[in-house]
């Protein structure tokens, strides 16, 4: 993991099991490799913080997609959602 994940799964380890924070932390750096390569723990955890929900999956999922709403380049936060796409949604693989 780089040192955001790192410093991320430890935060998020606060709040989730391991597993599930270390999940967490790696979609948030998937994000910041696609997206915002200098995104920082510190901006991620303080909006995290602010997420209106106290299940932590439900905050994550906040969190990634208000990260996704301030970058004009993400049009699609659901990749890094702890569910990822789920298994309704359409295959972003597949041209419509």
């Amino acid at each position: 993991m780089s040192d955001i994940s790192d410093a991320l799964a430890d935060a998020f380890g606060e709040h989730a099991d391991a597993e599930l924070a270390t999940q967490a932390a790696e979609n948030v750096q998937s994000f910041a490799d696609q997206y915002d390569e200098d995104l920082t723990a510190g901006p991620v955890l303080d909006t995290f913080e602010e997420a209106p929900y106290s299940e932590f999956e439900r905050a994550f999922n906040w969190l990634v997609g208000h990260l996704a709403a301030e970058n004009e380049d993400c049009t699609d936060s659901r990749e890094f959602r702890i569910e990822g796409f789920g298994n309704l949604a359409a295959d972003p693989d597949i041209a419509a």
